[in-house]
């Protein structure tokens, strides 16, 4: 299996003026390559002029000399895929991603004496604050907003044992509480939503209206700009360390994980809970209990989304009446227990996985 280990990069003024040279040529690259097939997709609709082949990487290099002082295995990465989400898209240097791929051929990358070494740059300062083992098969160096640098290294491992059943859980995922588990022993849990962006959103407007207040172009609005970029880089760490340290406790503990699957983009229509679903980040918890499981060898069971389990008994299994969100408790008329709508909903999750 591939894995993915991410390190922060600690490079020499030089070494930062290259990689952000070569993420600019792989983007510039990259908006080419996709300008041609779209012309070319263009001729083919008019009938007009014969058919020719999709330029490559290689071909633009007469043409642009400045492409030469890039990682060239960066620019032949610099690829798009048309069929998956839709027709790609321009990048832009302000909005887009900051990265660039390259791959290891021979040793090009390869660790030695705490220093990454990366194809055209040599050894760069990095943070290694995790091993592993396996063969390196490339790196993606890229740039966040507030100009930190950070290389993932892609490493070929073998794949882990399917470990048993022992241990299984059921997770309702919600708004009140950010996850509500029940474990096999009838145990549950119900872990607090962290709402990072609601309590730092009184700093990010004032950095915010700082930043409206700068003439555009000015030196003053690229700091505020940046001040910015800052709060909102903080948000999204506490957010990922929050998820990670969940999603690794709860795939070390279980073996079978049974999890309910939303449809974010559809319920982020409702204007009012938008902000907090986008703040609570469900599809990237998902995201990486997948990943994990795989890793790991757990087994994680995704609840269909139309999966009432809300509405349920979780004592008698009979289905009763569709139930707003401001109803947190309920009875059933059926058998007459009385439940905790997220515990009764992650208690029919968990019977999923028998």
């Amino acid at each position: 299996m591939l894995k993915a280990y991410k390190y922060r990069l600690h490079p020499t003024p030089a070494q930062a003026e290259f990689l952000i040279k070569t993420i600019g040529c792989a983007r510039f690259i990259y908006n080419k390559l996709l300008e041609d097939r779209i012309a070319i997709r263009e001729e083919a609709k008019t009938g007009s002029g014969t058919r020719r082949k999709p330029a490559t990487p290689a071909s633009y290099k007469p043409l642009f000399p400045f492409l030469a002082e890039a990682d060239s295995l960066a620019l032949a990465n610099a690829k798009f895929f048309a069929g998956t989400g839709g027709f790609p898209t321009f990048k832009s240097r302000r909005r887009s991603r900051a990265s660039y791929t390259t791959n290891n051929q021979h040793g090009t990358i390869r660790i030695e004496d705490g220093k990454v070494r990366l194809p055209k740059i040599g050894f760069v300062k990095f943070e290694q604050h995790r091993s592993f083992e396996g063969v390196i098969r490339s790196a993606t160096v890229s740039m966040t907003k507030t100009g930190k640098f950070f290389v993932s290294i892609l490493v070929k491992q073998d794949d882990a044992p399917w470990i048993p059943a022992e241990n299984k859980v059921g997770i309702d995922l919600g708004l009140e509480h950010f996850a509500v588990m029940t474990n096999d022993a009838m145990v549950s849990e119900k872990i607090e939503n962290p709402r990072f962006l609601r309590k730092s959103e009184a700093e990010v407007k004032k950095a915010q209206r700082a930043l409206s207040r700068k003439k555009i172009g000015s030196k003053n609005r690229e700091k505020a700009k940046l001040l910015l970029a800052k709060k909102h880089e903080k948000i999204a760490n506490q957010r990922k360390d929050f998820l990670h340290k969940l999603s690794r406790r709860i795939v070390d503990e279980n073996q079978v994980i049974v999890v309910e699957t939303l449809k974010s983009k559809d319920m982020m229509q409702n204007h009012k809970l938008a902000k907090s679903i986008g703040d609570v980040s469900w599809y990237e918890f998902v995201r990486q209990l997948e990943y994990k499981c795989t890793f790991y060898g757990r087994t994680l069971i995704k609840a269909d989304p139309w999966y009432a389990s809300m509405q349920i008994c979780s004592s008698c299994g009979v289905k009763g009446e569709k139930k707003t969100m401001d109803v947190r408790e309920w009875t059933c008329t059926h058998c007459g227990v009385h439940h905790d709508r997220d515990i009764n909903a992650s208690i029919n999750l968990l019977m999923l996985a028998n």
